[in-house]
């Protein structure tokens, strides 16, 4: 049956017919093919801001002063104004055309001390609660490391990275957590990983996941560092087994097995060229020592096997390290391992990587693959949500489209998989789609405007994905899924009557993730950006 594309005709059906069972939600969202925002507010009078991103449940839009200092939070409002007589059928009047029509400014505070600058890049919100976690550090980042006991050659040093706990609604900062001398990738949230009220950090520097806890009251509580120990009396293990006891530069140093540990190397696993294996890299092993021998039955066959599997790549798996860890659910983790130039690269798609499962409570490894298994590729596609979507997260966040919930991204999904026609294409197929895993943390955007069962656009041009892009001086479409297949509103970046150089430009959107209110940022070197609003009105 056709639906009609008058508001008020939809809201007749609405009250006079009843949805099918479990569809309530979805025929709700459907009104969004009619509330679009179709208007456009170009170059707007703006604060010159980095506008970050909307909160996923809309209360606050974030930014930051261009001095990477201070973090300016605002309250989207929505446009209101009044006119007399016939203007109100011409354009909007001046007064209407500010950013402050639209936003009220909360509050201002300053995150970055004076030698600190707020990273840009990474935010991650509480909806619960409305905390939000912040980022400063030190710049730049040396490159030339010098070698510390415990860190891994090849990986920047930043000499403080500060995690700052804030009320969204008054901009009380709650409590603070220091890292020194150490690198935590927080370029789109690589580095970081939130679940319910845990948080997850990865110092690539010193190979350890530090899980912390969020408490209502604000405070953030260490609750496991995993890396050179799992279990959390293991380095008590280790001392009371501890043969002898030598001291030497006025420092403790224990003896077991003929290896010396330094009490604080808990912190901190050891460099490349110790003999002593982390913890975690010696259950990596162990799993896969134990799956290579239970494939076979027959002793000689297993020696055999341990030899060509195990044996020949036993180095390449003691050098890997950590890329990056998001939570499955509260008890595991998706750990994904890589070389060290993959680590620190933006681009790490060329580079071998490897994924596990890991069991936080039984401190066991669980599952294992490379980045070409065609096991692990098929319960991505099947159960790709699982991968990106916490359980605490709201009913609108659980419509961001995959192709594990939406048939047209898993039709656009099968007919590129299906241009794979030789064995080694497949094989590179694999390998592109698994890049994405581990998610970065909420780095997707919820609005209904991205929702493909609702919308068709271009996905090369604009997406759910919080990345820059290339400008195009084109609109860009979002076209009903519906027949007739009808234009309902275009986006257009940019100045309105386009760009009179050639530069390259980067744009970024903005969406709200309920309201038809959006906003698009040109960005071009050397010159102020380019503010558009997008809106119904």
């Amino acid at each position: 049956m056709s639906r009609s594309s008058n508001v008020a005709a939809r809201i007749f059906n609405r009250e006079i017919r009843t949805p099918p069972p479990g569809t309530s939600v979805h025929s709700a969202r459907e009104f969004y093919e009619n509330i679009v925002p179709g208007h456009t507010i170009y170059d707007i009078e703006c604060p010159d801001h980095l506008f970050r991103k909307f909160t996923d449940d809309g209360q606050f839009l974030v930014s930051f002063s261009r001095n990477h200092q201070e973090l300016i939070v605002y309250r989207p409002r929505w446009l209101s104004f009044s006119c007399t007589g016939d203007d109100c059928s011409h354009d909007l009047p001046p007064k209407a055309k500010r950013f402050e029509s639209f936003f009220t400014q909360l509050y201002c505070v300053t995150l970055a001390s004076s030698n600190e600058l707020i990273c840009k890049d990474f935010f991650l919100y509480m909806e619960n609660n409305r905390f939000a976690i912040f980022a400063t550090s030190t710049t730049p980042p040396i490159h030339d490391a010098p070698e510390l006991e415990g860190a891994i050659p090849g990986v920047p040093l930043v000499e403080k990275i500060t995690f700052h706990l804030l009320r969204l609604e008054d901009g009380d900062i709650l409590d603070k957590k220091v890292f020194h001398n150490d690198f935590v990738n927080l370029t789109h949230n690589m580095g970081v990983f939130l679940y319910d009220d845990l948080l997850a950090i990865v110092s690539l520097r010193f190979q350890t996941i530090h899980i912390l806890q969020i408490r209502e009251s604000g405070n953030l509580v260490d609750v496991r560092a995993i890396g050179l120990f799992c279990r959390e009396d293991d380095e008590l293990f280790l001392n009371s087994n501890a043969q002898y006891m030598a001291v030497s530069d006025k420092t403790p140093v224990l003896q077991w097995t003929g290896v010396s540990i330094d009490p604080d190397l808990h912190r901190r696993p050891t460099s490349r060229d110790s003999t002593f294996l982390t913890g975690l890299k010696q259950r990596l092993l162990s799993f896969v020592f134990r799956g290579i021998w239970n494939e076979e039955s027959d002793d000689s066959l297993r020696i055999q096997s341990l030899k060509k599997k195990f044996y020949f790549h036993f180095q390449d798996y003691v050098d890997l390290i950590i890329w990056k860890v998001q939570f499955l659910d509260r008890h595991h983790l998706l750990i994904k391992f890589g070389s060290v130039d993959g680590g620190v690269s933006r681009n790490a798609d060329h580079h071998p990587a490897f994924f596990a499962v890991y069991n936080m409570e039984t401190t066991e490894i669980v599952a294992f693959y490379q980045n070409s298994s065609e096991e692990l590729y098929n319960f991505f596609e099947q159960f790709c949500d699982h991968f990106h979507v916490a359980s605490g997260h709201p009913l609108y966040m659980r419509f961001i489209s995959s192709h594990s919930n939406n048939i047209h991204a898993l039709e656009q999904l099968k007919s590129i998989k299906c241009k794979a026609d030789s064995s080694t294409q497949m094989l590179q197929f694999v390998k592109k789609m698994l890049g994405s895993v581990a998610y970065s943390c909420q780095s997707q955007s919820p609005s209904p405007y991205f929702d493909q069962s609702l919308f068709r656009f271009d996905e090369k041009l604009i997406s759910a994905n919080d990345r820059h892009r290339q400008s195009t001086d084109h609109p860009i479409k979002f076209i009903t899924r519906r027949r007739p297949y009808t234009l309902k509103f275009k986006i257009k970046p940019g100045p309105e009557a386009g760009n009179a150089d050639n530069r390259a430009r980067k744009i970024s959107f903005l969406f709200h993730p309920s309201l038809p209110l959006a906003l698009s940022i040109q960005l071009t070197p050397y010159l102020q950006p380019s503010v558009n609003i997008h809106f119904r009105r």
